[in-house]
């Protein structure tokens, strides 16, 4: 008797198999979205992922100049790039090159996306202004700096002595660390209006009652910036951060135009280090394709170390 009632108490507990109609009514819920998210899939495969995988094809081929494959060479290419001997300073000179110009665009950016939100006379002509250096073209904006830098005519060597800081013309972009410096004030420039509207947009979606109750509860202008105001914008802060840093790592046109990574070598990035390796000297597309899948490796070590620093897995947990 005690058996049987074991036996029909486990009969009891075991589950029924699923059947096979019920098996596929879950793959059809779960298939259901495919015609809408299918187009988006099938874009992001042709524009994005197929052209990583092509980079990294090309990468373990040999390629001449003009273009045709003369057959695989393995890693061969990747010995090549890093027997580069400027390969290191180059990608020291690009670390610095990103993190200072995102630094400082993001720093300049909640200063001025508070003086965009705060409400004064003109407001929306100086929204225009600031959109002006974003609507122009990147190339144009470095080679109009490149003239007002220039030795002989530059309108920025006639200020400066204008109002005694120099005494003779200075040609700023043929010392490599001015040239530097000078690339990243553009590279700044071109930034700044992206990101101040990314932290404008998400300055006015904090709500005022919260500042009502900071302010009630005594909190300082100090206090209430850096304990409500910031917190609040780091979904901002991080959309911003992480578009200027892929956008500044492969920021060509600045460097080319204004310097063409010299004097010599010393002002490349690993962009236009990447562009001499096809199209200067022996013009290697195969190491310079080896070169492009480290700048892609780069870029997504620089974003992962950034979203771990701002704490983004814990953000979004909570």
């Amino acid at each position: 008797m005690q058996n049987t009632i074991e036996a029909r108490g486990a009969g009891a507990t075991a589950p029924a198999p699923p059947s096979r109609a019920s098996a596929l009514r879950r793959l059809g819920r779960a298939l259901a979205p495919l015609p809408w998210i299918g187009p988006a899939v099938i874009l992001i495969a042709a524009v994005v992922l197929w052209p990583v995988i092509e980079m990294a094809r090309t990468s373990l081929m040999r390629i001449s100049s003009s273009g045709a494959t003369i057959g695989t060479r393995g890693t061969g290419n990747y010995h090549d790039l890093f027997d580069e001997p400027d390969l290191v300073s180059v990608l020291l000179r690009t670390v610095v090159w990103v993190v200072g110009v995102v630094l400082v665009t993001i720093v300049v950016s909640l200063a001025l996306g508070q003086l965009l939100n705060a409400r004064f006379p003109g407001r929306r002509v100086v929204r225009w202004a600031v959109i002006v250096p974003w609507a122009a073209s990147v190339l144009m904006t470095a080679l109009t700096w490149k003239w007002m830098l220039n030795y002989y005519y530059g309108v920025v060597n006639k200020i400066l002595q204008g109002v005694g800081v120099i005494d003779h013309p200075v040609n700023w972009l043929s010392n490599p660390t001015q040239a530097l410096i000078w690339m990243m004030w553009v590279a700044v420039f071109v930034s700044l209006p992206f990101s101040s509207f990314v932290i404008l947009a998400g300055l006015q979606t904090i709500p005022q009652d919260v500042y009502e109750a900071a302010t009630v509860d005594g909190a300082g202008r100090a206090r209430t910036y850096f304990r409500i105001t910031l917190p609040l914008l780091r979904p901002s802060l991080l959309v911003a951060a992480i578009i200027n840093v892929i956008n500044v790592f492969n920021s060509f046109p600045i460097i080319y135009a204004m310097t063409g990574g010299g004097p010599g070598d010393k002002t490349d990035t690993s962009t236009t280090f990447m562009y001499k390796l096809a199209f200067s000297g022996s013009g290697d597309v195969g190491e310079s394709a080896a070169m492009a899948v480290v700048n892609f490796a780069l870029i997504l070590i620089l974003v992962l170390a950034y979203l771990r620093v701002v704490g983004w897995r814990g953000e979004t947990q909570r």
